[in-house]
């Protein structure tokens, strides 16, 4: 079983930039398709950006979009999220998730067209002045 641990979160003004990082246990990161999701109080969970198994196909949520970029070391079983430019919006809890498989459809995985399995504990992002 998969287990996921994310570090990272913090305050941060806006304009800044933070790395999150999301440690993978108990399997092989490498046949799992990432991603990252954010949920702020009193809003729905949003699919941030997902990733294929080989990086051929990588979603970014258009909020996102040039600010955000996911990445993933296998070797150090590891992904990451780095945010720029982060704006008050961007405050949230941030979680990891993993999707086991090749070729996963990760426009649908982002959007929640299925329940994942495998979801880290979250960590707090929180951008103010």
């Amino acid at each position: 079983q998969l287990q996921l641990v994310e570090s990272g979160g913090g305050l941060v003004q806006p304009g800044g930039s933070l790395r999150l990082s999301c440690a993978a246990s108990g399997s092989t990161l490498d046949w799992y398709a990432i991603g990252w999701f954010r949920q702020a109080p009193g809003k729905e969970r949003e699919g941030v950006s997902c990733a294929r198994q080989d990086g051929s196909r990588i979603y970014y949520a258009d909020s996102v979009k040039g600010r955000f970029a996911i990445s993933r070391d296998d070797a150090k079983e590891m992904m990451y999220l780095q945010m720029n430019s982060l704006q008050p919006e961007d405050t949230a809890t941030y979680y990891c998730a993993g999707e086991p498989g090749r070729d996963i459809n990760v426009t649908g995985m982002c959007a929640g067209a299925a329940p994942l399995d495998y979801w880290g504990q979250g960590t707090q992002v929180t951008v103010s002045s």
